[in-house]
Formats: structure tokens, C-alpha cells, sequence
């Protein structure tokens, strides 16, 4: 008796709380006909309407790193959900099969837009407050939340990590009412003077509040340890320019929503 005593005290007091009070859940939902599965993380204060977050993934699709981040942020007091933009069984083995389904979305922004507007609808019917979204996104994610506000989505503001800036040159440039924030690696190779430049005059020709912000000994994906410690491979984890954008995507989020 004592020993199943014991035993359901235990359960209760180390197992029971990560059960019962796990609010992070894979979410399926549609984008019209195509099935998608996202990552839902509850604020963990359990408020009515918090402010919501759409994290948009990198081109490998959605993963441990969304996933963490979207738990962080659960924990700052958002409602987040991870995004799919791929879809149910399309998700990249290598890098060959995540190029060809990044550029498939870089060539139709429209579908890209759609995907993350499915998101941003989804995000509300799972208790976001509906006036208070912003979309971040990583690498090809980056560019993903560029478009949200490109596509005049009803959000607070879009935050881009280590994302690509350019879109078609032929596309005009509509007046962009959310705030925006490129957060950036200045020894990224992946990201052309070029590209920053017509970022850059996309940004003023739309009268966009927009902040961009470089950091110093930093390449592609410096937000992701899986992308290893060499920055001469173009792509490379660096702590401390994680560290500052981390810090920087907070200051962001209460500016947007007080």
C-alpha cells in the first residue's frame, strides 16, 4: 500500500504536471484544399485574447528550432503557433528537396502569402487576440514574414531573421502599414548589397516604419546551432548575435502590442 502510495505521489508531483499543464500541441488546419500541420504553444499565464505570434519556418520546413522558439515566446506570454507552409507530406529530406520547395513559394509569393494568412487565421481561432499578431520568420521564413507585410495583413508587425529581402523587381511597392524588423548577419553572403539596397528602397517607397539591424561576425542562420560553428560555409551559429536578436525580437513584441 505504501509502495502505491509512493508511486502516485511521484507520478503526480513529476509526471502529472507535464502532462497536465503541457499547453504545446501539434494543430492540423487547411490552406483551402491542402492539409497542413502546425505547433501551437499556449501562454503559459492562461490569459484570454494574448497577443499571438506566427512563427514561419526555415526552407528545411517546420522543426525543433520553430518549435523551441515558439515554447519561448509561450512563455514571454503569447499564444504562438509554428506555421506549415509546405504542407502534409512535403516535408524536405535534404537540402536539395528544401531548395526546390523553398523556390516554389519564392516564385508564387501569392501561395506564400496564403499560407501564412491560414496561419494567421488559425492562430486566432486558438485564442489569439485578433488585433494583436505579429509574424516572424527564419531564413526562408524571413522572407515569409516580409510578404505578410508586403500583402497588407492585418498584423502589428513582421520581424525577419537572417531572411532573404528581395522580391521580383517587376512587383510595385504598395504602401506597408505594419512595422517592420529585419534582424541581420553582416558577413551573410546569402543576402546580396543589392538585395539590401532594393530592400532598403522598397522599405522608404512604402512608407514602412522599418528597422534593420547588423551583426557583427555573423552569417546565414546564426540563430540555428544545427547549422554548426564554420562561417565560411555561408551558414553558421553564433551565441552572441542569437543572444541580441532574441533580445532585440522581445523589445519588438512589447513595443507592437502596449
Amino acid at each position: 500500500m505504501k509502495t502505491f502510495l509512493y508511486t502516485s505521489l511521484l507520478f503526480f508531483f513529476l509526471i502529472a504536471p507535464s502532462v497536465l499543464f503541457s499547453q504545446s500541441k501539434e494543430v492540423d488546419y487547411k490552406d483551402g484544399e491542402t492539409a497542413l500541420k502546425g505547433y501551437f504553444a499556449k501562454d503559459k499565464a492562461g490569459r484570454k485574447n494574448a497577443p499571438g505570434v506566427v512563427i514561419v519556418h526555415q526552407w528545411m520546413g517546420l522543426t525543433q528550432h520553430e518549435k523551441t522558439v515558439a515554447d519561448k515566446l509561450a512563455g514571454q506570454g503569447y499564444n504562438v503557433l509554428a506555421a506549415d507552409i509546405y504542407g502534409v507530406g512535403h516535408l524536405p529530406k535534404n537540402r536539395e528537396e528544401a531548395g526546390k520547395e523553398a523556390g516554389k513559394y519564392k516564385n508564387d509569393y501569392k501561395t506564400f502569402q496564403s499560407r501564412i494568412k491560414a496561419a494567421i487565421h488559425e492562430l486566432i481561432l486558438l485564442g489569439a487576440d485578433s488585433n494583436k499578431i505579429v509574424v516572424i520568420g527564419y531564413c526562408f521564413g524571413g522572407t515569409g514574414s516580409l510578404e505578410a507585410a508586403r500583402a497588407g495583413f492585418h498584423v502589428k508587425g513582421v520581424v525577419s531573421l537572417h531572411g532573404g529581402l528581395g522580391k521580383d523587381t517587376l512587383r510595385v511597392n504598395d504602401s506597408i502599414k505594419t512595422k517592420v524588423l529585419v534582424l541581420h548577419g553582416a558577413d551573410d553572403p546569402f543576402v546580396s548589397k543589392t538585395e539590401i539596397e532594393r530592400f532598403q528602397k522598397e522599405m522608404k517607397a512604402s512608407k514602412a516604419d522599418w528597422q534593420m539591424i547588423y551583426y557583427a561576425n555573423a552569417v546565414h542562420a546564426f540563430t540555428q546551432v544545427e547549422a554548426g560553428n564554420d562561417n565560411s560555409k555561408g551558414a553558421a551559429y553564433n551565441q552572441l548575435a542569437d543572444a541580441r536578436s532574441w533580445e532585440h525580437l522581445k523589445l519588438f513584441l512589447r513595443e507592437v502590442f502596449e
